[in-house]
């Protein structure tokens, strides 16, 4: 049976993942807010990017304001550049994308770059229309720039980030210094952005406000290629869609993609493989990934070279992570716009660092999870969730609310909750405990009945295989957390049959 998107925004909105902002006064497109599960989703893929990117690479973390004045997007070209082509049904009044009318009509990718009138030629080519049947505007180019005004007069504008790296571009002597940073450094952070999309789509995939996991790499561009950490990545295999040959993947180690000069530099193939495998971490198989080679037409015009980190889901190949040589644009031109030097000496050398990027949508990132994990058997459904992001890692039963059986199974559940995050429910049947609990992607249940009262073991049963073992009181410790680090249920005890 087959994943519907009306059933994975019914299964969001009822189990409290995510639903339309203010919905009831009528949604409007583009804003969502995140239930309790949907929180909970959250804050673990967060932790986990934490973990298994920043952590692991000694990245140094920032927090910078969501507002800043109009002059740093001038200087970051954003005022000037950061737009899309759009067009207007003159029959209805609705609005598109012209470049994401014509991918949908001849399935090609293409370039945002074009002039308005190179679009509004594929558009005629293509004999595209509105929904409606009406004919369309001519291309203008639209600023995705959301403005506002501070002070009581409202007189000082300023911007909504579109992105959150330019705090960190433009605090970077500050972080540099105050940290007694060395190139090459890591400088991280998550955070809200803002855009004023033409046509919000697909949930969390296309929003106005959405949160970023952004990484961005001070080097010297000199030592690009004498990166040490370049060793423990260099056997890492890693699907390609290269330039031209999309449809034709295929499989390289870091260190035979560097030969090849597929990769430019290895600080580019290091964070690439890093955050390849923090999404192995958080439950995407290996053959659901790869990196897609963006184009010189397609990608933007300061970036020496960039890929789409992508996951198969039932969009297609969907972009998660976008990666950019940024050369030295971004410092450069803050230099330039503010009349500060945002050079640092490396040794005994001042450079103006060089900057790769790594940019993650958060919220794309759950939608993957959810849609590569949502799984229906017949009539069961459940998520498939790693138990490092699941919301709930266990949930605690008594098999009938008498008997004492309710006051053990709620003793059991004080004493892990501490340990784990756990989840108390004495409502309804067994089997229907059991298919909530998969349906929001609980790894492990615990079910305490009679027998429990007799000789002090509990049941376990597994989300995935359903598959039940008993084990003593005195062991469940230790194995939830042997569960939890990967351990088969049938590795841990005896099934029942």
């Amino acid at each position: 049976m087959e994943k519907e998107e009306k059933d994975f925004v019914e299964l969001a909105k009822r189990r409290g993942i995510f639903w339309p902002t203010a919905e009831i006064y009528g949604p409007i497109a583009g804003f969502w807010n995140f239930g309790p599960l949907g929180t909970s989703l959250k804050r673990k893929v967060i932790e986990a990017w934490r973990k298994h990117v920043v952590k692991k690479d000694e990245m140094i973390e920032t927090d910078g304001a969501q507002i800043m004045p109009m002059e740093v997007f001038k200087s970051s070209g954003h005022l000037s550049s950061f737009q899309d082509p759009l067009v207007e049904c003159t029959k209805c009044k609705k609005m598109y994308r012209a470049d994401k009318l014509i991918q949908d009509k001849t399935g090609e990718i293409v370039p945002e770059a074009m002039k308005p009138e190179e679009f509004d030629e594929l558009l005629e080519k293509n004999k595209i229309k509105c929904v409606c049947g009406g004919g369309l505007s001519k291309t203008i180019m639209f600023n995705l720039m959301l403005k506002t005004f501070l002070g009581p007069k409202q007189d000082e504008i300023a911007y909504l980030r579109p992105e959150t790296c330019q705090t960190i571009f433009t605090d970077f002597s500050l972080i540099f210094r105050s940290s007694r940073a060395k190139l090459p450094i890591g400088i991280a952070q998550t955070g809200k952005s803002f855009r004023n999309e033409i046509s919000p789509r697909n949930n969390l995939f296309r929003q106005r406000e959405f949160t970023q996991a952004e990484v961005e790499v001070f080097f010297n561009p000199k030592k690009e290629n004498s990166f040490e950490k370049y060793e423990d990545v260099k056997n890492y295999k890693i699907r390609f869609a290269l330039l031209g040959k999309e449809d034709d993947m295929m499989e390289m180690t870091c260190e035979e993609a560097f030969n090849k000069k597929v990769f430019r530099s290895k600080i580019e193939a290091y964070y690439l493989a890093l955050h390849l495998q923090f999404f192995e971490k958080v439950g995407i198989p290996n053959e659901l990934m790869r990196i897609r080679e963006v184009g010189p037409d397609e990608r933007p015009f300061y970036a020496k070279s960039a890929w789409d980190l992508e996951v198969k889901t039932s969009l297609g190949w969907t972009e998660v992570i976008a990666n950019h040589y940024r050369t030295d644009h971004d410092l450069k031109s803050h230099s330039e716009g503010s009349g500060a030097n945002l050079t640092v000496m490396d040794g005994e050398e001042k450079v103006l660092p060089w900057i790769w990027e790594d940019s993650m949508g958060i919220d794309r990132l759950m939608l993957v999870l959810l849609d590569i994990g949502l799984k229906k058997e017949g009539e069961r459904v459940y998520l498939k969730l790693s138990p490092e992001v699941s919301p709930y890692q266990i949930a605690v039963f008594p098999l009938v609310n008498k008997d004492g059986l309710d006051n053990k199974a709620f003793e059991i559940y004080k004493d892990l909750k501490d340990k784990f995050d756990a989840f108390y429910d004495d409502s309804g049947s067994i089997g229907r405990r059991y298919a909530r609990q998969d349906e929001i992607g609980t790894p492990l249940c615990i079910t305490i009945d009679y027998d429990t009262m007799k000789d002090n073991t509990v049941t376990l049963r597994d989300r995935d295989s359903t598959k039940q073992i008993r084990i003593r009181l005195e062991y469940l410790n230790s194995t939830i957390c042997k569960f939890l680090e990967g351990k088969k249920i049938e590795e841990l005890g005896d099934v029942i049959k």
